[in-house]
């Protein structure tokens, strides 16, 4: 087994080393993936936050403004179909 082949029983023989060198670009290959995604997200978080301090309304109170609409519309429905159908809101039928 000195020239770098292994075998197993039935005769199967076959070259260690192309294997070896297979796992280790593969290893490789992968720390340089890994490096390849950190660089990119920093440069998207870098220009998402620089994108997000030029807005003249930040997100946050467009999300709470939005939200307040949404309760707004929410409750004039409710108000409608209450009236609509007889009810009032905060007394039940019987």
């Amino acid at each position: 087994m000195s020239s770098g082949y292994s075998s197993v029983k039935g005769g199967f023989r076959m070259d260690a080393t192309p294997l070896i060198i297979g796992a280790s670009l593969v290893g490789v290959g992968a720390m340089l993936a890994m490096a390849g995604a950190l660089i990119g997200g920093r440069a998207l978080v870098a220009a998402t936050r620089r994108w997000m301090r030029e807005l003249e309304v930040p997100p946050s109170d467009v999300a709470r403004h939005k939200w307040d609409q949404t309760r707004a519309a929410a409750t004039a429905s409710a108000r409608a179909w209450h009236g609509h159908n007889g009810a009032h809101a905060g007394r039940a039928r019987s």
